[in-house]
């Protein structure tokens, strides 16, 4: 009887290692993707603070024409960047996007910060999400079947901008650029309202909102010095831009 319930023993306890063996296979596949996927990030991280490093020169050269070259370059080394989404996409199974999506949000942020401010350089507007899409060669909506920027993702990158452009309104200023304040004032402002349209959920992108209104302020409070000192521009005095 004993010799029995000791075989019956070893025959369960045997039938337990191949189940475990399945979960290590599986486990090994997980690893091996998220190992490529992680090599691909580094790439597009590197990217964008080669990007970052770029466009960083009009806070030293904020005239027209550098501002220009800058934008170009910008927009050439997107085609890099561009290159390594597409080397992303070709590592994620089908109908995994959600399941890998935290390994890219640091550097898809950091994208559509880069794309809005080099769009903002370039025509003082806002960045719309099927522009930064073409930008980086991605879907524009998850509902599309493809890799896509998170709403959540480009809206922390707009909130980056803001904080870029309060940056921006103080060199310009430095440069003796006294029009370009009074435009970022406005543009903020109008962001500002937007995102006061929300209700916002994601503690993340709360907390990066609510220092909006702080990079409100100081690009404000660059404005009333220029108002006071007399600088103001006369066609910023009448409403037009």
């Amino acid at each position: 009887m004993m010799e029995e319930e000791e075989k019956q023993g070893e025959s369960e306890h045997k039938g337990v290692i191949p189940f475990f063996a399945s979960f290590q296979e599986y486990l090994s596949s997980d690893q091996g993707i998220r190992e490529e996927i992680r090599t691909v990030i580094r790439d597009l991280e590197q990217s964008a603070r080669e990007i970052l490093a770029v466009l960083q020169a009009v806070h030293q050269t904020p005239n027209g024409e550098a501002v220009k070259n800058i934008c170009a370059k910008g927009r050439q080394m997107f085609d890099v960047a561009k290159s390594h989404y597409a080397s992303l996409v070709e590592k994620i199974p089908a109908g995994q996007y959600y399941r890998f999506c935290d390994h890219w949000r640091f550097a898809s942020q950091r994208f559509a910060f880069l794309g809005s401010f080099i769009v903002y350089l370039e025509s003082e507007r806002l960045i719309t999400r099927p522009q930064l899409a073409e930008m980086l060669g991605v879907q524009v909506e998850r509902g599309s079947g493809g890799f896509h920027i998170d709403l959540e993702d480009f809206l922390t990158g707009l909130l980056l901008l803001a904080n870029e452009l309060s940056r921006f309104a103080v060199n310009s200023v430095t440069a003796a650029d006294y029009r370009r304040p009074f435009r970022i004032a406005m543009f903020v402002a109008e962001l500002d309202a937007g995102f006061r349209l929300l209700n916002l959920k994601n503690d993340s992108l709360r907390k990066k909102f609510d220092g909006l209104k702080y990079d409100l302020k100081k690009i404000e409070e660059v404005v009333y010095d220029l108002s006071i000192r007399g600088l103001k521009p006369v066609n910023e005095e009448s409403g037009q831009t």
